[in-house]
């Protein structure tokens, strides 16, 4: 092998001794409560598949008249040739679900932050971030140039000092914060950010990317929750969580959207969502109008586990959301027990570093609608043998 890749080999040799190494496995099977994984049927622990709405047979029907109508890709950039009447019509939609004036599409939610942040403060700017914020916004802020400060979790008095320090400095300033932080499953106190966010006149962003289609009335994600309508700025989603599909939404101001249409390098620059998508999501959001009985039972199966986890004697951390990390300390053992999960027919993978910091390895759990209680409570009980078996629990 070529002594140019050697230090490949070492590192990856490193990540597997160190029980870092991840491997991934292969679902032959749509997505639901249950999977074919690598084979073997198991109860699905995994998935962002918050409503159940990824093989909802009104999607896939959706998906394929879009097909056959439309075609499968779109072929071109949406500056060019590939702006569908279906993408305005998506647009339109989402905005008027949402409460805001106006609404952009990318291709996901990684690229909806990669286009947002850059267009909006560059070299010489600040951007003030929580410092658990997903891995697209660091990016996002990397790329953008901006001088990068980082605050203490959801801490707003941090914050509120960081702006106090630096905030003069900067002819221009964001403020970012995922909406529903996507390994702790905690929720950002957006009502307080906005005040200080007033305060030092800045611009505030939140991620909502586990926010949309859970938080709010009937899952019109964080903005709603807490009632900030017309207040905060920027609102970035994903329509690959909740809403069952791919692709990410930026709303709010409809000066930022416009601008986003003439400066998101990923809406300039890569081909637009395919139709099929785009269609899929309309009838995700039809659903989400038409009804709250998805998002009810999501928060009705998440309240059950997590009680009953508890009661069980497991560490869930401080999540108040559908995500439940259960907390198992180094990364070895959480890979050991995501293993012994999936002999016992559970499929919930192991998170370790970099995802999460070293010392915190986790399994995290996705609660969905799609889950029955027969579901949970198999899941429960896979759960408590694995961690009685490895000294997790007691009993």
């Amino acid at each position: 092998m070529s002594t140019k890749l050697q230090w490949i080999q070492d590192e990856l040799k490193n990540l597997k001794d160190s029980g870092l190494y991840t491997r991934i496995r292969t679902l032959s099977s749509p997505q639901g409560a249950w999977l074919v994984v690598d084979g073997k049927r198991a109860l699905n622990f995994c998935s962002n598949n918050y409503l159940g709405l990824a093989n909802h047979p009104r999607l896939v029907q959706a998906a394929q008249e879009a097909a056959g109508k439309y075609g499968v890709g779109p072929a071109a950039v949406r500056t060019i040739a590939g702006t569908m009447d279906l993408h305005l019509k998506l647009e339109q939609r989402l905005a008027a679900f949402k409460g805001v004036e106006s609404a952009i599409t990318f291709q996901s939610g990684f690229n909806a932050n990669l286009g947002t942040i850059p267009a909006l403060v560059g070299k010489g700017d600040g951007i003030f971030t929580d410092e658990l914020n997903h891995a697209s916004i660091i990016d996002a802020c990397r790329l953008s140039g901006a001088q990068i400060v980082f605050y203490n979790h959801s801490d707003v008095t941090d914050l509120e000092k960081a702006l106090k320090e630096q905030r003069s400095v900067f002819p221009r300033a964001l403020v970012v914060t995922d909406g529903v932080f996507s390994m702790d499953g905690d929720v950002a106190p957006l009502d307080k950010v906005l005040e200080v966010c007033q305060s030092y006149n800045v611009l505030l962003m939140v991620d909502d990317a586990h926010g949309e289609g859970v938080l709010g009335r009937g899952g019109r994600g964080i903005v709603d929750h807490f009632g900030l309508h017309g207040k905060v700025d920027i609102e970035v989603g994903t329509l690959s969580k909740a809403f069952g599909v791919v692709g990410g939404v930026v709303a709010g101001n409809p000066i930022v959207v416009e601008w986003l249409r003439q400066r998101g390098r990923p809406f300039l620059f890569s081909s637009a969502m395919t139709v099929p998508d785009v269609a899929a999501c309309l009838a995700a959001l039809d659903l989400l109008e038409e009804s709250t009985e998805l998002v009810d039972r999501l928060w009705e199966n998440t309240r059950y586990f997590k009680e009953e986890m508890r009661r069980l004697g497991f560490d869930i951390g401080k999540s108040t959301t559908p995500i439940t990390p259960v907390m198992l300390g180094e990364a070895p053992v959480a890979q050991q027990f995501s293993r012994e999960l999936f002999e016992n027919g559970v499929f919930a993978m192991a998170i370790g570093f970099p995802t999460v910091p070293r010392g915190k390895a986790r399994i995290r759990v996705m609660i969905s609608a799609a889950h029955a209680r027969a579901d949970l409570d198999q899941g429960l009980e896979a759960f408590a043998r694995v961690g009685r078996k490895l000294g997790v629990i007691s009993g």
